[in-house]
């Protein structure tokens, strides 16, 4: 897919990126609501309405996992019969061409997406029911995992929920990295390094699209929006403006970096005033 049939949000564009700072930055981020203004961002058809009925399909989706069926592999079996056998959430290898793959409100109609926004049904799901789930972001691919350390059940909801064995998960590190799988890989990812990884992906998708730099743009800009980011993105936003034509907005983010590098790295910083300088010269 090479562009998006999505139309922006607009007028809503700023109160949805209000709304996406003041939850990543409250006590307990809510997953889904940060998903779901995300997806609004990106999908101006995305309404109040919409996002409620997200929300809503989470709900009764959880309202058909039995009534605490046992342990942690138990909770896995469960999950995996009723989405991805009952209800056929999966994913496919033409799912990493398709921007709805990233957006939870298109996974949970065509229920179909990235490994990550799987797991957040998953997730989502599961934690309504009170299962004892967490993300687990592994190299290259994002699964989930049930109880604690000791009892630890991964599930992988890309291949339907089928859960892994010890082998299975470093299989898919080694394929993604070509190293093994250490223990610090199998730790529970807070929600907010969830929501930064989908955005990450997403910037991926739009960089190989040169033509959707709009969707690259809203993407760094959620992303400065979480607590921790890292300040590249400041960089990485100026020359998305320079590359969209908006040279004086990207000459000054670029010489505001400039300022931030200086302390540590100047030979860095005079490159980046040198690029700000530049931007300005297309102006004449």
């Amino acid at each position: 897919m090479t562009s998006s049939p999505f139309p922006p949000p607009c007028e809503r564009s700023a109160e949805l990126r209000r709304r996406f700072a003041e939850e990543a930055r409250s006590e307990r981020p809510d997953l889904a609501a940060l998903c779901l203004l995300l997806g609004a961002q990106a999908d101006g058809t995305l309404d109040e309405a919409g996002i409620d009925a997200a929300q809503v399909e989470l709900d009764r989706l959880a309202g058909r996992l039995p009534y605490r069926p046992g342990g942690p592999r138990a909770w896995a079996g469960a999950l995996r019969e009723l989405l991805g056998e009952r209800y056929g959430f999966h994913g496919t290898a033409a799912d990493y061409r398709r921007l709805e793959s990233s957006l939870l409100q298109h996974v949970l109609v065509r229920r179909r997406g990235l490994p990550i926004l799987l797991s957040v049904v998953w997730l989502e799901v599961a934690r309504r029911a009170g299962a004892p789930v967490y993300g687990v972001a592994l190299p290259g691919h994002f699964v989930v995992g049930f109880g604690p350390p000791e009892e630890q059940v991964l599930a992988d909801p890309f291949d339907g929920g089928r859960v892994l064995t010890g082998t299975d998960a470093e299989l898919l590190v080694a394929g993604a990295t070509g190293a093994p799988l250490s223990p610090s890989m199998l730790t529970p990812a807070d929600p907010l390094d969830v929501v930064a990884r989908i955005l990450n992906n997403i910037r991926a998708w739009a960089a190989a699209r040169p033509e959707r730099s709009d969707v690259s743009l809203w993407a760094v800009d959620l992303s400065l929006l979480l607590p921790s980011h890292p300040a590249r993105l400041r960089h990485e936003r100026a020359q998305l403006l320079v590359q969209r034509g908006e040279f004086t907005a990207g000459a000054a983010e670029l010489e505001a970096y400039a300022e931030v590098v200086a302390a540590v790295d100047p030979p860095a910083a005079e490159r980046v005033r040198q690029q700000a300088r530049a931007a300005r010269a297309l102006l004449n």
